[in-house]
C-alpha cells in the first residue's frame, strides 16, 4: 500500500485539476482582469469538483500562458491570494503547482500549506518556451529548508510540449529519477493535452519505478478510466471535466459526477471499493 491510500483514501485516486484564470501580469489577464473574478471562478470550480466526488484537487496557474521558466513574484502572490480565499471551502486533500518552476512550486506549497504537488522537477528540456533546465538539488534543499517534510512530490517524466535533451528512453529517465531524486510518485503523459500515454510507455516506467506510484498525467476520460486504472495508479484529470469538454470552460459538476461514477465502478471491478 502506498501513500496514496493515506492521502486520498484510495490507491487509484482521481485528482481533479482546478485551473486558475489568468493572473496579474499574465497576458490573458488584460483587459478587464480582476483578482475578484479569478477567486469567484475558482470557487465555482472547487464546488463542482468537490460535489462531483473527485478524490483530490490540484490547483494550477493553467492560464498563465505563455508559461514562465521562472515564475514571477506577482504570480506567486496572486496564487497565494486566490488559494487563501478557497481554504475554508476545501474538504478534500489538495495541492498546488506553479507550472514549469519547481522552486516556485515549493515556495507556493510552503505558503499555502499544500499536501502534495507535481511539476517538471528534473532534467533539461527544449520546446516552444526555449530551454528549461531544472536544478533539483537546489529544489530539494529548498524543500528541506522550508521544513516541508510531508509534502508529496509527483515528478513528471514526460512533457507535453518539450523534448528531453539527450537520447535516453523515458524508462531510462524514470530509472535515473528513482536513483537520484527519490520521488514520491511519477507522472506519465502523452504527447499533447488529451492524449494519454501508451501502454508500452507506462509499462516501461512502472518497471523502472520499483513500486513507486505511476500516475497518468493526460488523456484520462470517462470512457478510458477503467483502462487507465489497469495500467496506472490514478490520474490527474482536467479538461474532460469542464463544460462540453472544452479547456476554457468552467468545471461541470454533472460531468465530474458521471466521470467519478465510472471511476468508482472501475475500482470496484478491480477489487477496490
Amino acid at each position: 500500500m502506498s501513500f496514496l491510500s493515506e492521502l486520498f483514501g484510495t490507491e487509484k485516486p482521481i485528482i481533479g485539476l482546478l485551473h486558475l484564470k489568468a493572473l496579474p501580469g499574465d497576458p490573458l489577464y488584460y483587459p478587464g482582469g480582476s483578482i475578484a473574478s479569478v477567486v469567484d471562478a475558482a470557487k465555482r470550480d472547487l464546488d463542482a469538483l468537490q460535489s462531483g466526488g473527485v478524490d483530490g484537487i490540484l490547483i494550477t496557474n493553467e492560464f498563465s500562458m505563455p508559461y514562465q521558466k521562472r515564475v514571477s513574484a506577482v504570480t506567486l502572490a496572486a496564487m497565494g491570494r486566490v488559494i487563501g480565499s478557497l481554504a475554508d471551502q476545501m474538504s478534500l486533500p489538495w495541492g498546488a503547482e506553479a507550472i514549469y518552476d519547481g522552486d516556485a512550486t515549493i515556495e507556493l506549497c510552503a505558503a499555502v500549506d499544500a499536501k502534495f504537488t507535481r511539476c517538471m522537477f528534473t532534467g533539461a528540456w527544449a520546446g516552444d518556451l526555449g530551454l528549461i533546465d531544472r536544478d533539483f538539488a537546489h529544489t530539494m534543499r529548498l524543500k528541506s529548508a522550508l521544513r516541508l517534510d510531508d509534502l508529496k512530490l509527483f515528478h513528471f517524466v514526460t512533457s507535453e510540449g518539450e523534448v528531453y535533451l539527450n537520447d535516453r528512453t523515458t524508462a531510462q529517465i524514470a530509472d535515473s529519477i528513482m536513483f537520484n531524486c527519490m520521488p514520491d510518485a511519477l507522472v506519465v503523459g502523452g504527447e499533447a493535452p488529451g492524449r494519454g500515454p501508451s501502454s508500452d510507455l507506462v509499462g516501461s516506467v512502472r518497471e523502472a519505478a520499483s513500486g513507486v506510484p505511476v500516475v497518468c498525467g493526460t488523456g484520462c476520460r470517462e470512457e478510458t478510466v477503467a483502462d487507465v486504472f489497469s495500467r496506472c495508479d490514478g490520474a490527474f484529470v482536467g479538461t474532460c471535466l469542464k463544460r462540453d469538454g472544452i479547456f476554457t470552460e468552467p468545471v461541470d459538476a454533472r460531468r465530474v459526477a458521471s466521470f467519478m461514477a465510472a471511476a468508482r465502478d472501475a475500482r470496484e471491478r478491480m477489487g477496490e471499493g
